[in-house]
């Protein structure tokens, strides 16, 4: 009997989240919207940094929109209908990353800037996830490891996770969900920066 509920809410969850389909290929594309209100970090103990952009799993590297039912089964990944980002997971987290350490006044350089003596930060996305809790409950999940280096030695390496409910169950959540989680892990990064020694 249970096996039967969960074949319904399934069945019913794959009829709204391509719902859209049926009315025609109109597209809806997602970003992580404008930056929220600065982080309340001191970004005076920050010296400048050099962030690298964000590597991970090629099914980052996509615009593709996903999600998972994790009461169905949590090991596969569903593509949403017409639904995509206007960049590729990995693209969008360099970006906003970058974009929340400046907001802080951290001076930030890339790769191609010759700044001897310069911090580098590099970041791997472990985690990129809309999950279905339920059919009608979701939430964004982004798991990171982050790496800072002076002088091509580690100088620290730490893991951080933010999980944010989402406001609707369709993909316009997920979206704002996992902008969410971004902005919040942004902050955690941050703070984490400000505890590190400055390079010698």
């Amino acid at each position: 009997m249970t096996n039967l509920r969960n074949r319904f809410a399934i069945a019913a969850l794959a009829v709204l989240l391509g719902a859209c389909a049926s009315k025609g290929p109109t597209q809806a594309h997602f970003d992580f919207g404008p930056l929220p209100q600065p982080a309340a970090v001191t970004a005076a103990s920050i010296a400048p940094i050099i962030v690298a952009d964000m590597t991970g799993p090629a099914s980052l590297d996509s615009e593709r929109m996903h999600y998972r039912l994790l009461y169905a089964d949590a090991r596969q990944q569903r593509p949403y209908a017409y639904n995509q980002w206007t960049a590729t997971p990995l693209q969008l987290m360099t970006q906003r990353l970058k974009a929340r350490i400046a907001q802080a006044g951290v001076k930030v350089l890339s790769t191609t800037d010759a700044a001897a003596g310069a911090m580098l930060l590099r970041t791997e996305l472990d985690d990129f996830a809309h999950n279905f809790e339920s059919a009608t409950a979701s939430g964004g999940t982004i798991t990171l490891r982050a790496s800072v280096f002076s002088a091509h030695k580690l100088v620290d390496q730490k893991s951080f996770t933010r999980s944010v409910p989402a406001p609707t169950a369709d993909a316009a959540g997920g979206a704002r969900a996992l902008a969410d989680a971004a902005d919040a892990l942004s902050g955690d990064v941050l703070n984490w920066l400000a505890t590190l020694p400055a390079p010698k």
